[in-house]
């Protein structure tokens, strides 16, 4: 079984493709530059609404409510994805991405701690959790939907899901590197940190507007229709789903850990808060660059083949990375630790999507990615800079976070032997 089928009768051409591209990528990268944001702010954001006298326990607070939020993923991902293989690709693209720009927007103009008490905390929980769900369909309906436009040359049209986000990525670290450069801290406190969500907050009627004008996909209107499209991944194709929660494993933690980097960078390292932004922007220019090349080859030799092989060396490389990032720590040598990660990530995660979208047929295509890819993510992804915290707390090392990598690349390389052996052409 493999996405890359060529199923005839359905042609695009080049400024289609690119419509395709841009409408289905928009949603992806505005839920991940938004995620950035938070992640990369979190030191500030943890002063403003979560204020504690021991700063250890108010970034743990702010990070934790960082991971529980994708709690949300899953309780989204069971109503869009169902929603996505009954109604359609497109309503769930348009659903998802209104609802995504009111969290934002909640983000955005929220008063701190300081002016409305306990009611500012909760009132993130609240945002966060809503953009959780609005997320939770939003991969899967627009690698559903960019698969079935173009089985032809499904693992670089899908792949522009990570470049998308390597975009939002490049975004955000832009803005971390520009206003903890230039705006004093007690500023950046008080109001700058909300210029990048406002930023954002442009995204979506944007991409609402584009979304609402494009073509359902012509394998969902030919297929036959999904009555309980959620009883039948979870009873017919719970192997299916078990092997795509599996290989997201080392994805999610991967980029999540990337998440993270600017925190580790200030908190462990003793580096500026603009250095880590640097690291990051660097690293998320090179994924912008490198993932859609992997879409290509993924094309012409298969998907597994590309992962087994960026598992591998997170496997071999996380640890001597991070050893070598703590025992000289600068500019240069985050530079380079974190542009290493971000280079097999890219590898690794170009060549996911179509996959994914392999291992599941038409008519739940839409609710197995949703399951699989969100319930690996808040499991292995949303919570990885808490659990990179925790284990440094924990352990007193700051090679840590270099275990957990380790950890998920192997869950995910043996994954990805299981399905070499189901599925002979992947």
């Amino acid at each position: 079984m493999t996405a890359t089928t060529r199923q005839p009768g359905h042609r695009t051409g080049a400024g289609d493709s690119t419509r395709l591209i841009v409408a289905a990528s928009l949603g992806n990268a505005l839920e991940f530059y938004e995620i950035l944001v938070y992640g990369y702010f979190a030191v500030t954001i943890s002063k403003v609404f979560f204020p504690n006298t021991d700063e250890t326990v108010s970034l743990l607070v702010t990070l934790g409510t960082f991971g529980i939020t994708f709690l949300a993923r899953p309780v989204g991902a069971l109503w869009l994805g169902a929603y996505g293989d009954r109604a359609g690709r497109k309503k769930a693209l348009t659903l998802s991405i209104a609802l995504m720009t009111a969290g934002t927007g909640i983000m955005t103009i929220m008063p701190g701690y300081q002016s409305i008490g306990v009611v500012a905390p909760i009132l993130v929980l609240a945002a966060r959790l809503l953009q959780g769900f609005s997320v939770g369909g939003e991969f899967a309906a627009s690698t559903s939907f960019l698969v079935e436009h173009r089985p032809d040359r499904a693992g670089f049209f899908a792949s522009w899901q990570w470049a998308s986000q390597g975009m939002a990525a490049l975004a955000a670290t832009g803005f971390g590197v520009v206003l903890t450069t230039a705006m004093p801290v007690d500023q950046l406190q008080s109001w700058g940190w909300r210029i990048p969500f406002a930023a954002g907050l442009l995204i979506g009627p944007v991409g609402y507007y584009i979304r609402n004008r494009l073509e359902e996909t012509p394998p969902f209107l030919n297929a036959e229709a999904a009555r309980r499209p959620l009883r039948d991944v979870a009873v017919e194709q719970w192997d299916r789903l078990l092997l795509a929660i599996g290989v997201v494993v080392i994805s999610t933690s991967s980029q999540y850990m990337l998440v993270y980097m600017p925190t580790y960078a200030l908190r462990q390292l003793a580096l500026p808060p603009a250095a880590g932004f640097t690291a990051g922007a660097i690293a998320a220019a090179l994924q912008v660059v490198a993932v859609p090349f992997v879409g290509i080859l993924a094309d012409r030799i298969g998907q597994t083949r590309i992962m087994m092989g960026a598992a591998l060396l997170f496997i071999c490389t996380a640890y001597p990375a991070f050893a070598l990032l703590a025992a000289r720590p600068s500019l240069s040598m985050l530079i380079l630790t974190v542009c290493w990660i971000s280079a097999l990530k890219s590898c690794y995660s170009g060549a996911l999507p179509s996959l994914m979208a392999a291992l599941f047929p038409t008519r739940t295509r839409v609710t197995g990615l949703s399951l699989s890819y969100n319930i690996s993510v808040v499991i292995f992804g949303g919570f990885a800079p808490f659990y990179a915290a925790w284990l440094i707390d924990m352990s007193g090392s700051k090679l840590a976070p270099s275990y957990y990598v380790m950890i998920t690349a192997a869950v995910s390389l043996a994954t990805l032997v299981l399905i070499r052996r189901r599925f002979k052409n992947v």
